[in-house]
């Protein structure tokens, strides 16, 4: 499949709630108008910046139709798929390309088969969908992982199958595309850590949270021209602040959605339980860290 155009920064969008729990459009379309206005170069949802594993089916098929509404194909869209079964992901992934998602995330159903049984699961997807399929292959924050030799199967037996997000070091990246012989066109996540590092290793682009995706754009807009000491300058402007807020997911979920809403201007953020809940200190870190960033 040609998946030549799928570059860049991908902000995935947080879920923001009402005071009872429920899903805001607002803030989702605001999201994606400050991607289209900053300069993104498309846009993912439904991760774990969504807190896909919060929401019911419905609440997740929702979301999708507000962001590709609000998107109206003005940027590619990734949608992750997290449904637990062949049956439930093959549904979901036909309903985001009915609404115009351009490529698909898978996540792993529940941790504890060998992986010959993922590679199978996965499989059995891929070859029941039309559009190119990527994994979410976080073995730390997911608890599945497919190894090198894996991948490498999957792709074989189902070439749709032509993308990932990763997550790793920049250095485990480079090793993981050496070893599938740059089977996959590779996004790295966590937060944007190791950007510069992570476009030399040979990923396409980064798939981060929104609190400071404006930032991340100029860095690989910059080691796209060539003016890497532009890239490692801005870049280390943010690094303190993505440090602390992959510190882990609970605390970039309570603290980057705080920042994000911040510079969108929405005044409340409401958290669904299971959460994190905020702290002085912890917003106090946060006001200094992001005290760079202007409104979206």
């Amino acid at each position: 499949m040609d998946t030549a155009r799928f570059h860049g920064i991908y902000p995935i969008l947080y879920a923001f709630f009402d005071r009872d729990g429920a899903p805001l459009r607002a803030p989702i379309a605001a999201q994606v108008e400050a991607a289209v206005r900053h300069g993104a170069h498309g846009v993912a949802v439904l991760g774990l910046a969504t807190e896909t594993n919060k929401l019911a089916e419905r609440e997740r098929r929702q979301i999708m139709e507000w962001t590709a509404e609000a998107l109206a194909r003005r940027l590619p869209l990734a949608v992750t798929v997290a449904e637990p079964s062949v049956h439930g992901q093959a549904g979901f992934v036909r309903a985001a390309q009915g609404l115009g998602a351009d490529w698909v995330i898978l996540q792993p159903p529940a941790p504890g088969y060998a992986e010959a049984e993922y590679v199978r699961f996965f499989g059995a997807v891929a070859e029941r969908v039309e559009l190119p399929v990527a994994l979410q292959n976080a073995a730390q924050f997911l608890g599945v992982g497919l190894s090198n030799a894996g991948l490498k199967t999957l792709h074989r037996n189902h070439p749709n199958v032509c993308l990932l997000k990763g997550e790793g070091p920049a250095h485990v990246i480079r090793r993981l595309i050496e070893d599938t012989a740059g089977a996959f066109r590779v996004f790295n996540g966590r937060g944007g850590l190791e950007l510069p590092d992570n476009l030399r290793a040979g990923c396409a682009g980064m798939i981060p949270a929104p609190e400071c995706f404006d930032a991340q754009v100029a860095i690989y807009e910059a080691m796209r021209r060539g003016d890497e000491g532009a890239a490692e300058a801005r870049y280390r402007e943010i690094l303190p602040l993505i440090t602390f807020l992959m510190s882990s997911i609970d605390t970039f979920l309570c603290y980057g959605k705080r920042l994000t809403a911040r510079r969108l201007g929405i005044a409340e953020v409401f958290d669904r339980a299971p959460c994190q809940h905020p702290g002085e200190f912890g917003l106090a870190m946060l006001e200094r860290l992001g005290a760079g960033l202007g409104p979206l």
